[in-house]
């Protein structure tokens, strides 16, 4: 059976502190029920600036510029070892400052919401790097900028949010109606930006690959954003909407969400998609939430920490029919929580891990790399979270030993071997097994691992519409080369041996010979 395969990914950061003050919920809360609190009089003297959150080991393996197996090498904390000259651009995207990524808002803004300011904007312009990422309607509709006081005037009014670099208020995004709140300043300040980072990604994607944007036929957006009015919050479309700013013009696409579980769910839809033959090319897509930033803020200036979740996290994967090479998505091993299967840790890890190696006649010991929740630990552990990527490794280890495929005193060494740090920002949808897809690729096809499995877990409870939990699974692994099943082969060889005319004969005497032996007379009728 030929799988479809996975023909390129992107990965990219947008550097935020600014956003992580004045956007990130946590912050955003806390400035409402306590102004004048201690956490957000400390906030300042805990942001990064762009080149130490550049040189952070766990952001540079998220880009593609060293490896999970490199950064485990590197002695945690993280933010204590930066990168000694550490690189913008990465082999799978990069990571932009904040005020380019205000220009990118600008640029890919609609509807005349984001407003920069003059001087500004002059600025920012002469930033932006001459490549394949910025297109000539982006310069365009940067513009001029308007005026300080124009821009003052609409957030003093609440006309507006405000886009701040430091102390400095440098532009703002604008309500986009007057009355209806699911279109207020904020909520379109959020989905501007997942659209620009998610536009920001899918742009690396082909530019990093090789791909013809106007090949792909279809777009899955798969973030936490809600697009829509007041008659329909989450109607969409985020993935029209990231692929007209992204060249996709043959696209058409919609919006998959799940809560954390969503990129995978959507990486199956999109294999399914492919493998039906519906589509050749499906690219999914997810931009950055402004919501998780400073997520866990209050633990990690508590502690003495640097505000680490200060960036937006975007990444782009294209699922293409089989090209004899990519790696192939095994879609007859596809893991799912079913609404029956129990919400207890042991039962959802069956579900979507067990069950689905079992019923390709696999062990769990055969699965090279496991990738679940790829949390950064050094995110995580402060605020009480643990290290969540390995404490899924050990419950896939310990089902290894229920089932006897590892010796109890193994169980240490099966996660180490079949586990990776967490590299990638808590931006929710994002860390949830689809990080270390570019890692994998690259691992299957330099033929040192064969196979591994990406796993995607959510909590459906969050949304107060139903208790259950959620997880969804696939496993990628090389690719056996391009080629029909082994009867088509055969039915193949057949033909190219004999004429139409011996091939008429063939079949006729084959149907005489089934109804003279299979069908036999009894009692004076045919059966």
């Amino acid at each position: 059976m030929d799988f479809p395969v996975l023909r390129g990914v992107s990965y990219v950061l947008v550097h935020a502190p600014d956003m992580l003050v004045h956007m990130g919920t946590t912050q955003a809360v806390e400035r409402e029920a306590n102004p004048d609190s201690d956490y957000l009089k400390e906030l300042s003297r805990h942001l990064r600036s762009y080149g130490e959150c550049k040189a952070y080991p766990p952001n540079q393996a998220y880009i593609g510029n060293i490896t999970p197996d490199e950064l485990a090498k590197i002695p945690r904390p993280w933010h204590e070892n930066p990168l000694v000259g550490a690189n913008r651009l990465g082999g799978w995207g990069e990571i932009m400052p904040e005020d380019e990524f205000y220009a990118l808002m600008k640029a890919v803004d609609s509807f005349d919401l984001v407003v920069l300011e003059e001087g500004f904007t002059a600025h920012v312009a002469g930033e932006i790097r001459d490549d394949s990422i910025w297109v000539e309607d982006d310069r365009e509709r940067l513009g001029t900028g308007a005026s300080a006081s124009q821009i003052e005037e609409l957030v003093g009014k609440g006309q507006a949010l405000g886009l701040y670099v430091g102390e400095k208020l440098a532009g703002c995004v604008k309500a986009a109606h007057e009355s209806d709140e699911t279109l207020a300043a904020h909520v379109m300040a959020e989905n501007l930006a997942a659209k620009a980072s998610g536009t920001l990604a899918m742009r690396h994607l082909a530019a990093r690959n090789g791909i013809d944007s106007s090949d792909i036929e279809y777009v899955i957006e798969c973030s936490e954003e809600a697009c829509g009015d007041m008659n329909q919050r989450g109607g969409g479309n985020f993935a029209k909407a990231i692929g007209e700013t992204s060249g996709c013009i043959n696209a058409s696409g919609c919006d998959v969400r799940g809560f954390c579980a969503a990129p995978a769910h959507a990486l199956v839809i999109a294999a399914g998609l492919v493998q039906s033959g519906i589509f050749k090319n499906v690219a999914v897509v997810g931009g950055g939430s402004t919501a998780k930033l400073g997520m866990n803020g209050r633990d990690h200036v508590r502690k003495g920490l640097p505000l680490l979740e200060d960036v937006l996290a975007g990444f782009a994967i294209l699922v293409s029919a089989n090209d004899g090479v990519s790696p192939a998505i095994r879609t007859d091993a596809v893991g799912r929580h079913k609404i029956g299967s129990g919400s207890s840790p042991e039962a959802v890890m069956t579900a979507i891990v067990v069950d689905p190696v079992q019923r390709i006649g696999l062990s769990l010991r055969e699965v090279d790399k496991y990738s679940p929740e790829m949390q950064n630990p050094e995110i995580t552990e402060p605020a009480g979270a643990g290290n969540v990527p390995t404490a899924n490794l050990k419950l896939i280890a310990a089902l290894a030993v229920k089932r006897g495929e590892i010796a109890r005193g193994d169980l240490g060494a099966f996660v180490k071997r079949h586990g990776m740090p967490g590299f990638a920002p808590t931006q929710g949808h994002v860390p949830s097994g689809v990080p270390s897809l570019g890692y994998l690729c690259d691992e299957i096809l330099a033929g040192r691992i064969r196979r591994a499995q990406i796993i995607g877990k959510g909590s459906l409870f969050l949304g107060r519409m139903t208790n259950l939990f959620d997880g969804i699974s696939f496993i990628i692994e090389s690719n056996p080369g391009k080629g029909e099943r082994e009867d088509e082969k055969e039915a193949a060889a057949i033909a190219a041996r004999v004429s139409e005319a011996q091939l008429r004969k063939i079949v006729a005497d084959a149907l005489r010979k089934v109804a003279q032996t299979l069908v036999q007379p009894r009692g004076g009728r045919y059966e």
